[in-house]
């Protein structure tokens, strides 16, 4: 049997197959489907209903709203009802009400395991790939077939392998890795084809860690971001009530020599990285960055305000208060997530230096909310720093590790948290 890369394996399995080979075209089965109130039914169901077509199979299916809640207008009252109308309708099992956001709470809810082959109607829907589940965005024409017939064709991938040695520094995050791989290859560095995350340095990261680099992997533009699962995704998803025997980190890795190139990185020789404006790819060692002073220091998203990243910033914080004229805003990942960090006391830490709580949702990083002023110097957690992503078409967005974002906060000033850390 020819080598075979995860991806490979992932997607054989989902087509029924024993292998597939890098260019074959092939129909895969489902395993999840997650789509949101933006993406979802405000979409789906009239084209359903014309096509007075039933969904496939309800217990695959994921609904979580996340990006119109909680509701501020007319226009997200008139979104958020249909979504529910819909999930009451079609008597979904699998709703996910205003807990967080759609890429953390459904593997929160363990949802999605090692082996599977998921759709997602997002476009950091890659995130499942930290748990070694082939998880990939689409959108909503392709997202009706697969409601319809509970599969979807693709053209297998070749993988990319991005190999990190060594270990992070005190104060450089997973953010900074994934920046450095942006600001290295551009965000048609992935090709579209699968990127798997290996190497000493992505074993030692954390599921949120991991989560984040699969995420961004849309940054990158990947199809899928894959990391290999092993005794810390088995551990993270009992945790939160997965039988053990239920998940297979055995068989899917990747054998030796199955990437189509591979790319070699030291994390133990890389600093805090800054994305400036207006490219998540436009990218630079904080420490070359010219003083850049900021309005609004933003912790959000799927990718920058897991409880890692909570505790990150909180480690920054203690004892410190936040500069005169600097909002800072702490969206939490979920609210599953914020009740830890209350109980373990690093929201007490953020409040405490100044910061601004907001609700557990997409936020600010869609645009939502209103919170960016025109015209600001925001220095984000978040993913993307594209002109308006934010809501506010004049603001200069600059991405960063939750590290960074907090001691700018302190700073006034986009700055290296490693002074502060020392």
């Amino acid at each position: 049997m020819p080598a075979q890369t995860l991806a490979q394996k992932l997607i054989a399995r989902a087509a029924g197959r024993a292998t597939v080979q890098p260019g074959e075209t092939v129909t895969c089965a489902v395993d999840l489907a997650m789509f949101h109130d933006s993406s979802g039914p405000r979409r789906l169901k009239p084209m359903l209903d014309e096509l007075k077509a039933q969904i496939w199979d309800k217990r695959k299916v994921v609904l979580v709203l996340d990006h119109y809640v909680p509701e501020r207008d007319d226009e997200s009252r008139r979104i958020v009802k249909i979504a529910r109308d819909w999930a009451v309708e079609q008597a979904l099992p699998h709703v996910v009400d205003s807990q967080g956001i759609c890429h953390i709470v459904v593997p929160e809810r363990g949802l999605i395991r090692p082996g599977m082959f998921c759709v997602g109607g997002d476009s950091h829907s890659p995130t499942g790939g930290a748990f070694g589940a082939y998880m990939f965005g689409i959108g909503a024409t392709e997202m009706l077939g697969v409601m319809v017939t509970g599969q979807i064709w693709l053209e297998v991938p070749q993988t990319i392998e991005m190999q990190w040695h060594g270990s992070l520094a005190a104060g450089v995050s997973v953010k900074d890795m994934m920046l450095a791989m942006l600001g290295r290859f551009g965000m048609n560095g992935g090709r579209y084809q699968a990127v798997e995350y290996t190497g000493d340095a992505v074993r030692a990261l954390s599921m949120a860690e991991r989560m984040t680099l699969a995420n961004m992997s849309a940054e990158l533009g990947a199809q899928v971001g894959l990391v290999a699962p092993d005794a810390v995704t088995r551990d993270w998803l009992v945790a939160r009530g997965v039988d053990a025997s239920a998940i297979d980190i055995a068989h899917w890795h990747s054998d030796a020599g199955s990437a189509a190139e591979r790319h070699e990185f030291d994390a133990s020789t890389l600093a805090p990285q800054v994305a400036l404006p207006h490219s998540p790819a436009n990218v630079q060692a904080v420490s070359t960055l010219d003083a850049t002073p900021v309005d609004v220091a933003y912790i959000g998203a799927c990718t920058g305000a897991k409880l890692d990243d909570l505790r990150a910033a909180a480690h920054v914080l203690k004892g410190r208060k936040i500069a005169s004229g600097v909002q800072l805003l702490i969206a939490p990942a979920s609210v599953a997530e914020r009740g830890i960090a209350e109980q373990d006391g690093t929201m007490a830490t953020l409040v405490e230096a100044g910061a601004t709580v907001l609700p557990s949702a997409c936020g600010a990083c869609a645009g939502y909310g209103g919170v960016i002023p025109e015209g600001s110097t925001v220095i984000s957690s978040t993913a993307r720093n594209f002109q308006g992503r934010m809501g506010a078409a004049t603001a200069r967005v600059f991405l960063g590790s939750p590290y960074t974002v907090a001691a700018s906060a302190v700073r006034g000033l986009i700055c290296d948290a490693r002074e502060m850390l020392a």
